[in-house]
């Protein structure tokens, strides 16, 4: 059985892609072998690995559509034991032709499901709203992780997505549970990212992973080059903080 994560938040900015790709990344690196499943149309997960979305022959438009199967779109990354199943801007255009389809809400949970293909790990690049797609994303997963820029705004519209998944807990998802809040782009010279910090623990007792993100100018710098902050530099603050963090996922999910 995948363990299978969906990186959700409904605010843009807040490094959820680079969580995505980095925390995927990792944990190949750590000899799980791992889908990243970029389900976000702008598919900046699969330009983030260094994909040409012009030579895509398929993508998770076409899973969405029932055209492909799952294991059809899955393409090998440079990394060992990564895989991608990618997208292009074309999946937005899906979530008009679902509105009204059967088993809308369950398409990419009946792909993963259906693909014969294992993995111990499955990430889920969530788009940065509540639509269909990401309700998907929840319905497919066993956990979220929630990314949370520490900044002032960072809580505003929480509440909405929190709601959403108590609702799909209750309804289409009874296993659905948060393995942590991930707070990103801290800079701990600065008193607003500690007070920030302050507030995401009380609203998340014992949710917010005791590893942070960093501002960190090299992590922004990787996905121009299509590689993960690994890759590009292992040894900055970015990628220490991303492999701490990816170690502690696996210690949270058992």
């Amino acid at each position: 059985m995948s363990t299978i994560i969906a990186v959700t938040n409904q605010k843009g900015g807040v490094g959820k892609t680079t969580s995505s790709i980095n925390i995927a990344y990792y944990l190949s690196k750590m000899g799980k072998r791992t889908l990243l499943i970029d389900f976000d149309p702008q598919g900046n997960a699969t330009s983030g690995l260094g994909v040409d979305k012009q030579s895509l022959e398929a993508t998770m438009a076409d899973v969405v559509l029932n055209e492909k199967q799952l294991a059809d779109v899955i393409i090998a990354t440079e990394h060992k034991d990564l895989w991608l199943a990618p997208s292009t801007p074309t999946l937005a255009n899906t979530e008009v032709e679902l509105a009204q389809a059967n088993h809308r809400f369950s398409r990419l949970k009946f792909a993963i499901q259906n693909c014969p293909r294992e993995f111990d790990f499955i990430i889920i690049d969530s788009p940065p709203s509540l639509s269909l797609l990401t309700v998907n994303g929840l319905i497919a997963a066993r956990y979220v992780l929630l990314p949370v820029q520490a900044e002032f705004y960072a809580l505003e519209g929480l509440g909405q997505l929190l709601e959403t998944m108590k609702l799909i807990r209750k309804n289409l998802n009874p296993t659905l549970d948060l393995v942590g809040v991930l707070p990103t782009m801290v800079d701990s010279r600065t008193s607003l990212s500690s007070q920030v910090l302050a507030e995401i623990s009380k609203h998340f007792p014992a949710k917010v992973f005791k590893n942070t993100i960093p501002r960190n100018v090299r992590l922004a710098e990787a996905p121009s080059h299509g590689v993960p902050i690994g890759v590009y530099d292992r040894f900055s603050k970015g990628a220490r903080a991303y492999k701490a963090v990816t170690k502690e996922v696996i210690e949270r999910v058992g």
